[in-house]
């Protein structure tokens, strides 16, 4: 069961049926005025938390999760409707919810009249709390790039040098030096001499060179985006004797 040293580390915390259904935040604590020991806790129900159940301690467990409870999820929704006035829960009251959760009230019943008010702290000091906002990034799939490659002909035109060989006529005179040659053979006959004419010309081929590599990479570009959201905070307020109620500065610097 959960006790009256567990009081503040429950609150807030989320509570689970036996078999691991989440039934709703644990809101309030009650105390029992004659034992001072925890007899009630309030679960908060309904749409967004708008209705509170009562669960008595008795049988609820503090479990690492947070608070296990021995009943359905349904059984303590529709638990019975208490809203406890300033001194607490009636007696009554606690009979009533006792009988719906299948639990015996003799030892209630037979003994002095008592209530159990609500106590949120074990000490004199009462704990405010507010929600913050929690908020982090998670890596989706924003979309995809690929690298494709296909082929493209074009026209290339390249100047090339190119030679050939033409035809042209020579005249020696007789000399001394070359006397001996030109004597050499008939007188005067005919005769023919034939040479080879040569000549260039293009020559196209191709051939694949690389002539560079491509590759996909990915940069990281940090950008702001405002995200929004509704967080509850805890005011407190006193009230007594004097005239009206008198609001607490719980934002105030209480170093001075």
């Amino acid at each position: 069961m959960i006790t009256i040293n567990d009081a503040q580390s429950v609150l807030g915390q989320q509570v689970y049926s036996p078999d691991g259904d989440k039934i709703g935040r644990l809101g309030q604590v009650f105390v029992d005025d004659t034992t001072d020991e925890l007899e009630w806790i309030t679960v908060e129900t309904g749409l967004f938390g708008t209705k509170e159940s009562f669960v008595p301690t008795a049988a609820a467990e503090v479990t690492e999760d947070g608070v296990t409870v021995p009943f359905t999820k349904d059984q303590v929704k529709d638990a019975p409707g208490v809203s406890p006035d300033d001194a607490g829960l009636s007696a009554a009251d606690e009979s009533a919810l006792y009988r719906y959760y299948g639990l015996s009230y003799e030892l209630h019943e037979t003994a002095e009249p008592h209530v159990a008010t609500e106590r949120t702290d074990v000490d004199d000091a009462m704990t405010r709390s507010e929600e913050h906002l929690n908020v982090g990034t998670e890596t989706v799939e924003a979309g995809r790039a690929r690298l494709r490659k296909y082929v493209v002909t074009e026209q290339q035109t390249v100047t090339v040098p190119v030679t050939h060989e033409e035809v042209r006529l020579e005249r020696e005179p007789i000399t001394d030096a070359n006397l001996a040659s030109a004597m050499d053979g008939p007188e005067i006959t005919e005769a023919e001499h034939e040479i080879v004419l040569h000549a260039e010309r293009p020559v196209v081929a191709t051939e694949t060179v690389p002539v560079e590599r491509v590759r996909l990479a990915t940069e990281t570009v940090t950008e702001t985006e405002t995200v929004t959201g509704e967080v509850r905070k805890e005011q407190i307020v006193t009230d007594g004797d004097g005239e009206g109620e008198v609001a607490v500065d719980t934002d105030a610097d209480l170093t001075r």
